[in-house]
This record gives C-alpha cells, sequence and structure tokens, in this order.
C-alpha cells in the first residue's frame, strides 16, 4: 500500500470518527438513537453437500428507509451513522433452522454469527437459493416477543462449469478508494441508488453465470474488506445493478486506522477466499480484484496453495501510481510461471474478450457488454453520466499468459 494511500485512510478514519461522535451527540437531541426493538439481520451463505454455512447478525434495530436517488445528502449521512453506531446483542442465543434442522448458537460479542450446520442430507438443488430461519431467543425485549429473519443460503444447481470469486470496492463498485476527497464522499454521504457501477460489469459477470454455453448457472461469490453495516447496501445496489447475487463476505470493520491496513485487509480476505475453495475442491475458480490494495498479492497467495484450480485472476487497473503498476506486473510474471493468467485491464470489455477467447463465456455476449458499457459511461444517453469516466481510456491492458 502507497504512502499516499496510507494517508488518505487515516485522514478518513480520523474525520469518520469525528463524524460519528458529531452525529451522536444531534442523535440524543433528536431522538434517532433510541432503537425501537431488537433484531436479526440475515446475510447471504452458502451450501455444499450437507454442510451449510449460516450467517447474520443480531443487533439493536436501526430503521432506515428504503434509499432513493432523490435523498438528500443530510438524509444518507443519517442513515450511515445509523449503521455504524448499531449496537450489537453480544453472546445473544440464536436458533436456526435449515433444512429441517433446529441447532441453537450463541453470536459472538459483536453479535455475529458464523455458524456450519451439518444436515442429514442435502439441500434441494432445484432452486439456487434456499431459506435458513434465524429466531432470535435472547434478549428481547417486552412487547417483541417474534425477532426473526431469513438467511439466504446459494446452493449449487446444474453442472457449474467454475466459480468466480469478486472483490467489490473499486472492482464492482466505484468507491475511489484512491481518492481521499472522492472515497469520504462515497462511504458517507452516497447509498444504493446513486452508487454507481463499473462500466459493463453487470453484463459481464451475467455472461460468467452463464459461462461458455450460456446454460450455467455458475456461483459467484463476493469478498469485501467493506464492513457488515453496510451489507443492505451492497445487496440492494446489486439487486438494482442486475449484478448476479451471490453469497457476500464482509467483516466486522470498526472505525479505526488498524482496519484498514494492507495487513488487515490480507488477513481478512485470504482465509474468507479459501474457505470457499474448501467448500468446492473439484470447482476452478476466476479471481476478480483491483490493483487499489492487495488482490493480487493475496491471489498471488492463493494461486500457491491451490495449483491447478485457478482459471485466470482479472485485475483491475484504477492505481496509475507507476511503482504499484510495476508491482502488479511483476505479479504477472510470477502467476504465469505458477501455470495461470493474469490480466490487469481497465476495461470491463477487454476482460471478457479473454474471457471469450478462453471460452468461459459466450461470444454473442460480447455486444451486450459493449452496450451497457457505454450505457454506464453515459455515452448512449440512457443512462446518467458517471463522474470521472474520460472519454478515452489511455492506460493499455496487459495480458500475461
Amino acid at each position: 500500500m502507497s504512502e499516499e494511500t496510507g494517508g488518505w485512510r487515516e485522514r478518513l478514519g480520523r474525520i469518520a470518527r469525528e463524524i460519528v461522535g458529531e452525529l451522536d451527540r444531534a442523535s440524543r437531541t433528536l431522538g434517532i438513537g433510541v432503537p425501537a426493538h431488537h433484531e436479526i439481520v440475515g446475510y447471504r451463505g452458502y451450501a455444499a453437500g450437507t454442510r451449510v454455512l449460516v450467517q447474520g447478525r443480531a443487533q439493536e434495530a436501526k430503521v432506515i428507509p428504503p434509499a432513493a436517488a432523490t435523498d438528500s445528502v443530510w438524509r444518507n449521512l443519517i442513515s450511515t451513522y445509523k449503521r455504524i453506531d448499531a449496537s450489537p446483542l453480544a453472546h445473544a442465543r440464536v436458533r436456526i433452522t435449515v433444512g429441517g434442522t433446529e441447532r441453537e448458537v450463541v453470536a459472538d460479542d459483536e453479535g455475529f454469527i458464523h455458524e456450519w450446520i451439518d444436515l442429514p442430507s442435502s439441500l434441494p438443488a432445484d432452486q439456487p437459493w434456499q431459506p435458513a430461519a434465524l429466531r432470535l431467543l435472547s434478549p428481547l425485549r417486552p412487547g417483541h416477543p417474534d425477532v426473526t429473519a431469513i438467511a439466504e443460503i446459494r446452493v449449487l444447481t446444474g453442472t457449474p462449469s467454475f466459480g468466480v470469486i469478486s472483490d467489490l470496492d473499486d472492482t464492482v463498485i466505484q468507491s475511489n478508494i484512491t481518492s481521499f476527497l472522492s472515497a469520504v464522499r462515497t462511504m458517507m454521504l452516497g447509498n444504493a441508488r446513486t452508487r454507481l457501477p463499473f462500466p459493463g460489469v453487470a453484463a459481464f459477470y451475467q455472461a460468467l453465470e452463464r459461462g461458455g454455453d450460456g446454460a450455467r448457472l455458475n456461483p459467484i461469490f463476493y469478498v469485501s474488506s467493506s464492513p457488515w453495516n453496510i451489507h443492505d447496501i451492497i445487496a440492494d445496489f446489486m439487486d438494482f445493478q442486475r449484478i448476479p447475487r451471490g453469497p457476500i463476505t464482509l467483516r466486522d470493520w470498526d472505525v479505526v486506522l488498524s482496519a484498514l491496513t494492507s495487513s488487515r485487509l490480507g488477513n481478512f480476505k485470504e482465509p474468507a477466499i479459501r474457505d470457499i475453495l474448501d467448500t468446492y475442491p473439484a470447482l476452478p475458480f476466476i479471481l476478480i480484484g483491483d490493483n487499489s490494495q492487495r488482490d493480487p498479492e493475496i491471489y498471488r497467495g492463493i494461486l500457491d496453495r491451490y495449483p491447478g484450480r485457478i482459471f485466470a485472476i482479472y485485475i483491475r487497473n484504477v492505481d496509475a501510481n507507476p511503482e504499484r503498476s510495476s508491482a502488479v506486473q511483476a505479479l504477472a510474471k510470477e502467476v504465469l510461471a505458477a501455470g495461470s493468467t493474469l490480466i490487469i485491464a481497465d476495461d470491463t470489455y477487454a476482460a471478457a474478450q479473454h474471457a471469450v477467447e478462453q471460452g468461459w463465456i459466450m461470444k454473442d455476449s460480447l455486444p451486450a457488454i459493449r452496450e451497457e458499457k457505454k450505457a454506464d459511461e453515459g455515452t448512449t444517453g440512457t443512462k446518467a453520466d458517471v463522474p470521472g469516466v474520460p472519454e478515452e481510456k489511455a492506460a493499455p491492458t496487459i495480458v500475461v499468459e
């Protein structure tokens, strides 16, 4: 991570703490900090065979209205505060019911549930998503005895030819991690309707999901260093932008500087990716990320641990720093020596063309990806202009294979 990037992250952490402090004082006056009741939030998990990963969180409820593109900056800021300020129900007791099996679990000290459940038989594979019911047993507030939620479980259906593991920030969602002011604005003042996808990413991921013959339902997993507090924003954003649904793995992220360091990013992401690969030992994968953080280095380590399992690594070029570009290009040569391919591209269409050449997506999906890319860039008039997208891409696409 560059000194410049580390500097803005330190400033972001300081500003976020100051904002939270000011909003906390304001909330006491306005009464918005008083929780109405307890709640369980169900997160997306996944299953293989008779093993099911169920994820969720028990917390004090924060009433956050649905997002709209017309929401004011102040309303978005208040909603962001509510998410950050959500108080966990430490060591809450929760009953999980999935596949006819009931199990009582205890959340961790931050209210999170991350539990593998062993079933007597596999979940039905007729639909890609199956429900796991969550019920809060304790603590319960008087007058609100029934606190329930559904955690969706991704089940492999049909015969997938590969899986995809993708980052989110600056890979799928424009987060502008390399720019301090843009990152603050995006994180604090945006919502699921105002955040923007990278041009063409929805059509590209749809093509990856369908596979080389168009008849697959390849699973796509999203692993991001974003906090669980904004899971609802991410899930809503993906549905709104028609990005294929998949299990989302985020992390517990307090507003402290250490949560933003490269070592913490690697310590979180790599084990999460290994869990997915270990769950599906017969399935090869494509890894997608960007060069603003440590995705290339993390994926390089995954390649060593799982030889022959990684078809390719696609890295979106969002950090034009020459030193960073040189480091990633050096990694590309190592990836080649390890028997895989690394593509550094700042253009979704270039990555899609490579995937067509390899037979991973259908050739007739390219026109849709190209047209959606143009629409996302605001060049067709069918979508709003995307701030900061130049008319011509100057940086090259580098393919090492």
